[in-house]
């Protein structure tokens, strides 16, 4: 299994407005999230991952065990059921909601490449390691 732990910093982001207005997120949301420059902090402890996003905005945490359903408190304040599993260097991650998200996170050295889907929009943003 490659391995999914570290910190990562955004450096490039495509799509991610019309992302998240096809999610539902307001505009006042859209245009904090827009500015921000998250880090990423996955840290693994026995079976349990924790995934960190920090931003000056609002920080959220999840832990899950791969392939195990859990409840997430989405970052636009939605409950959703989400999984998690593994395929190479991808974490998957589903949530089930209003509408189903999809997240790859994409493993390669230096680089996390998150792809975010819901609907017919699909955003791409790259994270390069700390």
């Amino acid at each position: 299994m490659a391995d999914f732990t570290g910190k990562f910093k955004l450096t490039s982001s495509d799509n991610f407005d019309e992302f998240l207005k096809e999610l539902g997120v307001n505009f006042v949301l859209r245009n904090l999230a827009k500015t921000s420059t998250p880090v990423v902090e996955i840290t693994k402890d026995g079976d349990v991952f924790s995934l960190k996003t920090l931003t000056a905005i609002k920080n959220s945490e999840i832990k899950f065990e791969l392939g195990k359903e859990f409840e997430e408190a989405r970052m636009d304040g939605k409950n959703v059921k989400t999984v998690v599993v593994a395929d190479g260097n991808k974490l998957i991650q589903t949530q089930q909601g209003d509408k189903e998200v999809k997240i790859v996170r994409e493993f390669n050295g230096n680089e996390l490449k998150v792809t975010a889907s819901v609907g017919p929009v699909t955003s791409v943003r790259i994270y390069t390691r700390q």
